[in-house]
């Protein structure tokens, strides 16, 4: 099986390339592997946290520690996992990362109590923080631009889908299991894919020698680089995802962190820009192209987790499903997405990206405004066709966006750029859960307080409905028994809540629409390829 042939005209070599001997397209497969268990892994324990409460005999509020823990560590660890792989050497790190992720997945499993799982978890998030940039790398350097749609379509599979699929596979588990195996699967998975990766994945000769280059004069750690994106990203994911239960600003907590936050980002950027060996090289910023490209792509990932956290959120609280039942309606959206991959990936080297991506943002569009004009009575057919327009469009704005961030980049900045989009991707959906979250609660008291000004006995329709109700209920009429009242106080709030969740579809739509110009403003033309006048 021989590797890819270089591509003219495009300054590519396969000199970097992980397959050596053997075919690219069996390489995807095997670094997908261990990749696809992280993505699962950020979804999948959302919906086990009352089971882990449970268990564990904590709060509720407690176990939100088991996410947010894990999407810290994840969140330092990401922007410098190019630097690390340049640093440690691409597979040697991918290698530590898979074993990390693996052995923290089995140390969450049998956690006796909170502080041992929080632990573990932030040992599983800096695991799982260096696979998926680690891979994306991988990808562009084994590939010639031209085959990068296809290729990156086959990671969307992982990217997209995990986050999908997890509720449901999560749903599955701890109900007919226990919450320790929504980790404990991890183990096996991991331990096949070292072995895999170890035998069959490559370190080309010329990424070791880039390595030597780069250490020639002995590691240089940019140490304070590294200390202010801890700051400044851990301290956002703080804000970001414990802001709505604590009021915000009016929180001190929140506060002092939105305030380190804001500094140590504003610092990162002024050192790392003057630093000789920074540890994030924002100056490949200075390439207008790339720069748009992750601009868009936390626009895609606002999207991706703000839609596959609410819509499962709606179905409970306002439905009654079950987790499980939520996230089996979430599953055709996961069937849409595998069928619409690979005309994303063909697609993605024919036609101008820009058109793709425009085009991908006006069906989010119209899928949002579909789900704003759903209603409380809707079948569970009609909750997984919601979800399936959404779904069925994601693959051609993560396909396109990939394949175009590369453009114009030399092949030794593969790494970084990799590690950008993934902080990007991720940081767009941080702020998409929150801002959704926060919509959400904002919108539940405003159409709460419209329908509780109908309740008064001033309504003749409300006098009307209490009457018929406490008829049916056994009651006598008038102003109605406690249990009359029971009934229309969760009318109210089920109808409120149903409200709520349309408005802030609705929020999204706007949002999407107000963004989608912005792909405009990308200079690439067809997918992997570099237009005219565009040069390093």
């Amino acid at each position: 099986m021989a590797n890819a042939a270089p591509a003219q005209g495009h300054g590519w070599t396969p000199s970097r390339s992980a397959a050596g001997p053997y075919s690219p397209w069996f390489i995807i497969a095997i670094i997908s592997i261990p990749t696809f268990m992280e993505v699962l892994d950020t979804s999948i324990a959302n919906v086990s946290l009352e089971y882990i409460a449970g268990g564990l005999s904590i709060s509720n509020d407690q176990a939100t520690w088991v996410l947010t823990t894990y999407l810290l560590a994840n969140a330092v660890v990401i922007p410098i996992s190019g630097w690390l792989s340049d640093v440690i050497g691409r597979k040697r790190y991918f290698m530590i990362s898979i074993a990390l992720f693996t052995a923290s997945s089995f140390l969450c499993g049998i956690s006796p109590n909170l502080t041992t799982l929080i632990i573990a978890r932030l040992l599983q998030g800096i695991g799982g923080g260096g696979l998926a940039p680690v891979e994306q790398s991988m990808l562009a350097d084994t590939f010639p631009p031209e085959k990068r749609g296809m290729a990156f379509a086959a990671f969307a599979i992982v990217v997209v889908v995990g986050p999908v699929l997890g509720p449901t596979l999560g749903g599955f588990i701890t109900e007919y299991s226990s919450w320790h195996w929504v980790f404990l699967i991890n183990v096996p998975v991991g331990i096949l894919a070292m072995f895999l990766v170890e035998l069959f994945a490559d370190e080309p000769k010329q990424v070791k020698a880039d390595r030597a280059e780069k250490l020639k004069n002995g590691l240089r750690i940019d140490y304070i680089g590294v200390l202010l994106i801890a700051l400044g990203l851990g301290f956002l994911e703080i804000v970001a995802d414990r802001g709505e239960r604590q009021d915000w600003f009016s929180s001190p907590l929140i506060l002092t962190a939105a305030i380190i936050s804001v500094i140590a980002l504003v610092s990162l950027v002024v050192w790392e820009l003057e630093h000789p060996d920074p540890v994030i090289d924002f100056r490949m910023l200075k390439n207008r192209n790339f720069a748009m490209v992750l601009v868009v792509m936390m626009m895609t990932g606002m999207v991706l987790f703000a839609t596959t956290q609410l819509i499962p959120q709606m179905l409970q609280q306002v439905m009654g499903y079950s987790a499980l039942d939520a996230g089996l309606a979430m599953t055709a959206g996961g069937v849409a997405t595998l069928v619409a991959v690979p005309f994303a990936g063909r697609l993605t080297g024919k036609v101008d990206v820009r058109i793709l991506i425009g085009g991908a943002f006006i069906i989010q569009a119209l899928a949002l405004w579909h789900m704003s004009h759903l209603n409380a009575e809707i079948t569970f057919a009609q909750a997984a066709e919601a979800r399936l327009i959404s779904a069925a469009g994601l693959p051609f704005l993560f396909v396109p966006i990939s394949a175009a961030a590369y453009i114009g980049l030399k092949q030794t900045q593969t790494a970084q750029a990799s590690s950008l989009l993934n902080v990007f991707r991720n940081l767009g959906g941080t702020l998409g859960i929150a801002t959704a979250q926060t919509l959400l609660a904002h919108q539940l008291q405003i159409h709460q307080s419209r329908l509780v000004e109908f309740a008064q006995p001033l309504n003749p329709n409300y006098n009307d409905w209490v009457s018929r109700t406490s008829g049916v209920l056994g009651g006598s009429g008038g102003d109605g028994s406690m249990t009359t009242m029971g009934v229309l106080y969760q009318t109210v709030q089920r109808q409120a809540s149903m409200q709520a969740f349309l408005s802030v579809y609705h929020a999204l739509m706007v949002i999407v629409l107000v963004v989608t110009p912005v792909v405009f403003l990308m200079r690439s033309g067809l997918g992997g390829k570099t237009p005219q006048g565009m040069g390093h």
